[in-house]
């Protein structure tokens, strides 16, 4: 089903077309923007100006085409803070379904946070905690409070960048004078609900607004790193509050000119960096998180919720799933995989020190470990880390998307070396289950060499400083496996401390 989400917000007209599966797959079909303002002014008269409103019924009828010639079949649209808040709403909507056939719904600030909330769990898991979720609009600020996947408390506070440009910082670069009635207005408003936050002890914020992309990907310039994908990417506390020092003491050309801005925010940043170094310092979050989902991801993901009737909590699960039908069909070979390296898990576990938990991440790296055949053969599992780096993959933290990738790609030739960039990057816990979900990785694979799945069961069972493997199989069927599988030990051994032996 294709499926169409409007987003008409105070700063930007946003859409998004996607196709969506009853098995919960989602792929994006195409994005679009219109920066149009409909905020500007707005939060002082009361009223949509008529030329922002013009821009805004002009997108929206470019939007309109664009639904029908990608053949959308449901589409929902909303509007947010600057039209919940004027006075000419009314007329602005009705003017919008006469001219353009969108039926737009004015949805409140609580139904915003909901809806950024149901898509940042989609995207990011959320487990652990708590996580502070932060929607920087133009003229709201969504706040949730998340522990283990679930919202503790939502708010939606009358704090947006647009707004607050407008009433405390009419002056480019603001005066002190003016940042110090700004951050008294975000006291008062905020500065309880922020402390209570406090109280929980944030693990860290996580941003799902441009606004807050824009922030993250700054901070990545001034380090020196290429911006390449901001979903996941993060920035602490002290980078924001640098960023936010910078913003307010730089003019507008200034502004332009430093590394990750984007030029359409210009004037709103140095609000945009007050408020979210307030919103931190306040609720003690240590760093900030990109989530590139947000509203118009959360109306897509409601809409699936109504056409199929199952939710998006197992979106991992399903975004892993897709991933691999999409390079390996039924992918037997990596179901088969799985099965066996979940097995040795089990097993071997507690002696390598991996915790419980982690036993799902090895079974998508083993669902995952060939999809580099698509591109070739020869170096499939550096192929392989590079697909599952760059995908789409919902509800995993990148840490977790940087194990799963990096056990991929130890399934064959190298093992991962522990002086290698990209595990030095990792805590010693996410190293040691690495180097662990290769090695078992790599008997697995072994044990299913002619993919044909001879090998029916696996019995493993310890004896003084031996493994030992019982293979349950078609004795000469199984002989290309268990060959295979001998040269395949070592890493294990090493790991295990014992040798790594074969029986049928």
């Amino acid at each position: 089903m294709r499926l169409a989400a409007i987003d008409v917000g105070s700063n930007s007209v946003h859409m998004i077309v996607a196709d969506a599966t009853r098995e919960g797959r989602i792929e994006v079909v195409d994005r679009v923007k219109e920066m149009v303002r409909l905020g500007r002014r707005s939060f002082t008269t009361g009223k949509l100006t008529d030329e922002a409103m013009d821009l805004a019924v002009r997108a929206l009828t470019n939007f309109g085409k664009l639904a029908r010639i990608r053949k959308v079949n449901r589409m929902r649209a909303v509007a947010t803070s600057a039209v919940r808040e004027a006075r000419n709403r009314t007329a602005f909507i009705r003017r919008i379904r006469r001219e353009t056939n969108i039926a737009v719904q004015v949805i409140s600030g609580k139904e915003e946070a909901r809806l950024i909330f149901i898509a940042a769990r989609h995207a990011l898991g959320l487990d652990g905690g708590p996580h502070l979720l932060v929607d920087v609009g133009g003229g709201s600020v969504e706040l949730v409070l998340v522990r283990d996947g679930n919202p503790l408390w939502m708010e939606s506070l009358k704090l947006g960048v647009a707004r607050l440009a407008e009433h405390y910082l009419p002056d480019d670069p603001p005066s002190r004078a003016q940042l110090r009635r700004l951050e008294d207005h975000l006291e008062s408003e905020a500065g309880a609900l922020l402390r209570k936050a406090r109280k929980e002890k944030i693990v860290r914020a996580i941003g799902t607004s441009g606004t807050i992309n824009t922030l993250v990907a700054m901070a990545r310039a001034a380090r020196g790193e290429e911006l390449g994908r901001l979903h996941g990417a993060g920035a602490s506390a002290a980078e924001i509050a640098g960023l936010a020092r910078d913003l307010v003491t730089a003019n507008a050309a200034l502004r332009a000119e430093l590394p990750g801005m984007d030029a359409k925010r210009v004037d709103l940043m140095p609000a945009a960096g007050a408020l979210v170094d307030f919103i931190l310092r306040r609720s003690g979050a240590p760093e900030l998180v990109a989530c590139t989902w947000a509203l118009r991801e959360g109306l897509i993901l409601s809409q699936m919720r109504t056409a199929f009737g199952h939710s998006a909590e197992d979106a991992r699960q399903r975004s892993v799933r897709a991933l691999a039908a999409r390079f390996c069909g039924a992918n037997a070979h990596g179901r088969q995989v799985a099965r066996l390296a979940l097995k040795l898990f089990d097993a071997t576990a507690p002696v390598m020190g991996l915790a419980r938990k982690s036993r799902e991440l090895l079974e998508y790296a083993a669902l995952l470990h060939d999809i580099g055949h698509a591109i070739d053969h020869d170096r499939h599992n550096r192929h392989s880390y590079y697909l599952i780096k760059n995908a789409e993959l919902f509800g995993f933290e990148p840490n977790e998307i940087e194990i799963i990738a990096q056990a991929a790609r130890g399934h064959r030739k190298q093992a991962p070396k522990l002086d290698s960039p990209e595990l030095r990057a990792l805590v010693p816990a996410e190293r040691r289950m690495v180097r662990a979900f290769a090695a078992i990785l790599r008997v697995a694979d072994a044990l299913d060499r002619s993919h044909f799945g001879v090998v029916k069961d696996i019995d493993v069972r310890y004896s003084p400083g031996r493994l030992i493997i019982g293979v349950d199989s078609n004795r000469e069927k199984a002989d290309l496996e268990l060959w295979t599988c001998e040269r395949r030990t070592d890493l294990l051994s090493r790991l295990l401390d014992r040798q790594v032996t074969l029986a049928r």
